[in-house]
């Protein structure tokens, strides 16, 4: 007899069957689950790559704009923080800028010291905050010079130097109290001991100043009292067995000869054989003016001792605020300067005068009185004289 019943495909009872088709459904569903979440990693990790190369870009163009921003400050101080500020490279807030110049990384110490030096008020305040980026607490005022003179170079001009000088004598003060009557006598100090630098160090300068000297020019600044003389032996003997370290990261060879110069600053000057205008970096200072290509150079293009020659304002039908240097009474008599040409080899200058031209008036007229009285005046000890007249008018 034909069974009657249908044949199974398997030994799977229906219930089992029931069974293998809900977990045959709940692999299906677990697969698509499976895949989706792999194709959300891989966008997840898509978004990653896509921020991470956003991210590595702005981190290039920022690395770009910085590089720029720098090589612009040292050719120009004022153009190189309005570039970076503009490419969002620094922010407009004092701190911000003044963190950027005392780490100082890439930057030429004579455009800091340039910068910090301005009297616009933005200058001002960075100034103030540069400062007080220092750590002169529990420091002899040698030690602190030490510190602040290494940061930057200071300039020439002696309206800029009075305004570092003050910055870093109230901070010093406000750093070390009770050391000092008042900021006046740490100001007259500070001066006193960076020409005590000079005077013991510059070979130039032969007669040796002793201990006793330096304590004697110093009598009566502590607010009409003198300071302990024994402070004052200890900053004098810092300074004889370790001169002040000045700042050569600029690469410049003549840093001694041109720390504190008279005066420097971009003019345009007048070729010799070639009659083009050039924009040149000039430094005033041991009645010799030096010219640079750039600020960073090692070397100067030229330099044109001043001895015997003279200087007035001129005028020129191609560039305003002219002045002009040339040999008094000596018709056709060629200056006695020097220059490096095209090979870099320094040969004698063919100048019977140079003709040279300022931004302004007013710059140009700074720029003859500091000529003329280069040989003879040095705005450190204008300064200082006018601080203790200061300190004697208050008895």
């Amino acid at each position: 007899m034909m069974d009657s019943c249908p044949n199974r495909s398997s030994d799977l009872s229906v219930t089992e069957e029931t069974e293998l088709g809900t977990i045959k459904k709940h692999k299906e569903e677990l697969l698509e689950d499976i895949q989706r979440l792999k194709d959300e990693i891989a966008q997840v990790f898509e978004e990653i790559d896509s921020f991470q190369q956003g991210q590595m870009s702005k981190v290039i163009q920022r690395d770009k704009d910085l590089c720029i921003g720098r090589k612009k400050f040292n050719m120009d101080p004022n153009k190189g923080i309005q570039y970076l500020i503009e490419h969002k490279v620094l922010s407009l807030n004092v701190q911000d800028i003044a963190k950027f110049l005392y780490k100082g990384e890439g930057l030429n110490k004579t455009a800091i010291g340039d910068y910090l030096g301005q009297r616009e008020p933005l200058n001002l305040q960075v100034l103030q905050a540069f400062v007080e980026c220092h750590q002169f607490a529990n420091l002899n005022l040698v030690q602190a010079l030490r510190q602040f003179l290494w940061s930057f170079r200071l300039p020439g001009e002696a309206q800029k130097i009075d305004r570092m000088m003050e910055a870093f004598a109230n901070w010093y003060c406000q750093c070390n109290p009770g050391v000092f009557q008042s900021t006046d006598t740490c100001y007259i100090l500070s001066f006193s001991v960076i020409m005590l630098n000079t005077s013991l160090h510059n070979p130039n300068v032969k007669d040796k100043p002793p201990l006793e000297r330096f304590v004697s020019m110093n009598r009566g600044i502590n607010d009409g009292g003198d300071l302990h003389e024994d402070l004052l032996r200890n900053l004098f003997d810092s300074i004889k067995n370790e001169p002040f370290s000045i700042p050569e990261d600029d690469g410049n060879d003549l840093t001694h000869t041109f720390f504190n110069p008279c005066r420097e600053g971009w003019l345009l000057k007048l070729g010799g054989r070639v009659k083009t205008w050039k924009r040149r970096w000039f430094i005033l200072t041991d009645n010799c003016l030096y010219y640079f290509e750039y600020t960073t150079d090692k070397e100067p293009l030229g330099i044109i001792p001043l001895e015997n020659l003279s200087v007035r304002k001129v005028d020129d039908p191609k560039k305003p605020n002219c002045f002009e240097l040339f040999i008094a009474n000596c018709k056709g008599q060629k200056i006695k300067a020097c220059k490096t040409d095209g090979d870099g080899k320094v040969v004698e200058g063919k100048h019977q005068s140079y003709k040279i031209s300022a931004a302004s008036s007013e710059e140009r007229d700074l720029w003859i009185e500091a000529i003329r009285t280069s040989i003879t005046q040095d705005p450190f000890y204008d300064l200082v004289a006018a601080r203790k007249k200061k300190i004697a008018n208050k008895k």
